[in-house]
């Protein structure tokens, strides 16, 4: 047994190494932002090899042997609980690492690069069969690489936890069946209501003005402009450490509600970046706890507090001067909480329907794994189960099963984490209201700061201390349900719409 001295010193190595592994893989976050929205096009021949050689180094780190051995050694040693949790972060990327060969994870990177012209040139032509065999090699290499990692385990359950490693496929599946089943009815009847909810909105708004207006949006909501900055970016995204965390947005000529919502749901990424204890920057106690609680932050901001009727009661005065025009607060929270069920765009999806566009992919994907789905046979079910659970049938491919990246890049196992966001989204509201008191003042009077002060308190200085049903059992003292979402959903949209 290494005594404490001993041990100690293994511990101040092993976390300057798990350092330098953080810094690596953050050195390739700002240049991966920097390639969305600063660098000219000509940019990219260098910009992939500098991307390689900081992903080939962040692998040779994770992977090297003396990590290993420090590992094995501090898991045998009495460390304490914060300790702990930072080896047992390192194990688990550690081991999924070594047990995948070089060789592997070079032939996805490939088949990845060669995949992105192909699903261009397919969803352009709207031909699904120009992309067919493309899918097939990813699926077989997404299989290949969850049998390296556990052969004897079910293939989507260790992709999945690629993006969510501890809450488990079982809860995933939980939820999105539970959401499936109790949404369908309500999405039903709101479809055969006769209110029609406001759209104050005519003609269009330069790029200038919507920009000014998410602004004063961040600024509203306490976004921290010495630790971050606002960009544009074909897909609004969210980077950056609890020193610089960056938002973008896009802008809609017709839709200005579009960026709003885009702008507050990275808001909500960054103020959990921010949030994130900075003593502990490179290590797991100052990295955030997985895709699942990101999203939960994100989906707080955009739906519980920008889509509320307090929240347009403040902000309809700031958004009316910039677009002038002359809406009421009803009339915004109305346009910002429209269900479209028509809708066949997931990015485009309202609060309400959005999910369904998950569980459809959610049961493909997983099916295409699992080998319970051959890849010819995509479009076929992708368009049935559009209409059943939105009463909508695609006409083309490029507004079905081709509309999306994520395949394409490899990244299956993904899309459960946005509907599990939004539910735990939910749970942490219904909390922090039992316990702030009467959070629609505070929203309405634009102050934010109990707010932000309880999801700092009860998520975001945890970092990844906590696996992911224990940091919702600490936040809330329950684990992680769909009922609060779906009692918020149900009374929110029953109202809107009078059914």
């Amino acid at each position: 047994m290494a005594t404490t001295t001993e041990t100690s010193e293994t511990y101040e190595q092993f976390i300057e190494h798990v350092r330098q592994l953080h810094y690596v893989s953050d050195a390739g976050s700002v240049l991966q932002w920097d390639q969305q929205v600063m660098m000219p096009e000509g940019g990219t021949p260098a910009r992939a090899k500098q991307s390689s050689a900081l992903s080939t180094l962040h692998h040779d780190l994770l992977t090297d042997d003396q990590l290993g051995e420090w590992l094995d050694e501090l898991e045998a040693a009495d460390l304490d609980a914060e300790e702990a949790a930072v080896v047992r972060e390192v194990r688990r990327d550690h081991e999924r690492a070594v047990r995948v060969s070089s060789d592997l994870v070079e032939r996805i990177s490939e088949a990845s690069s060669n995949a992105l012209p192909v699903w261009e040139e397919a969803k352009a032509e709207d031909d699904f069969e120009m992309y067919a065999d493309t899918l097939e090699e990813m699926v077989q290499l997404r299989r290949e690489y969850a049998a390296a990692i556990d052969p004897d385990r079910d293939p989507y359950e260790v992709l999945f936890e690629e993006y969510e490693p501890y809450l488990g496929i079982d809860t995933a599946e939980d939820v999105l069946t539970t959401l499936r089943d109790e949404l369908v009815p309500l999405i039903d009847d709101i479809a055969d209501s006769d209110v029609t909810l406001a759209d104050p909105f005519s003609g269009t708004y330069d790029d200038d003005t919507q920009h000014a207006l998410v602004e004063d949006a961040l600024a509203t909501l306490g976004y921290d402009w010495d630790h971050g900055r606002l960009d544009t970016a074909p897909h609004p995204f969210s980077t950056g450490t609890q020193f610089d965390a960056r938002v973008t947005t896009r802008f809609k000529p017709d839709d200005p509600m579009d960026a709003v919502g885009s702008t507050i749901h990275e808001f909500g990424h960054a103020t959990y970046t921010l949030g994130l204890p900075r003593e502990q920057y490179g290590t797991p106690l100052g990295d955030n706890r997985d895709l699942s609680v990101h999203e939960s932050q994100s989906r707080f901001w955009e739906n519980h507090v920008g889509r509320s009727r307090p929240f347009w009661d403040h902000f309809a005065e700031t958004a009316n001067d910039h677009l002038g025009i002359d809406a009421s607060p009803r009339e915004f929270y109305e346009a910002a909480n429209t269900v479209h069920p028509d809708n066949l765009i997931r990015v485009e999806a309202d609060e309400l329907t959005y999910h369904m566009h998950i569980v459809l992919r959610f049961e493909i994907e997983r099916d295409l794994i699992r080998g319970d789905l051959a890849v010819e046979d995509v479009p076929q079910v992708w368009n049935e189960k559009m209409e059943e659970y939105l009463g909508v049938r695609p006409e083309t491919d490029a507004e079905g099963c081709l509309q999306d990246i994520h395949w394409t890049n490899g990244a299956i196992g993904y899309f459960p984490t946005y509907t599990l966001g939004s539910v735990l989204a939910a749970q942490l509201d219904h909390h922090l209201r039992a316990d702030v008191g009467d959070v629609d003042t505070l929203v309405r009077d634009g102050d934010f700061d109990d707010i932000h002060d309880w999801l700092t308190e009860n998520v975001h200085r945890h970092g990844a201390r906590y696996e992911t049903d224990d940091l919702v059992r600490e936040a809330t003292g329950e684990s992680v349900s769909a009922d609060h979402f779906l009692a918020y959903a149900d009374e929110k949209y029953r109202d809107l719409y009078d059914c």
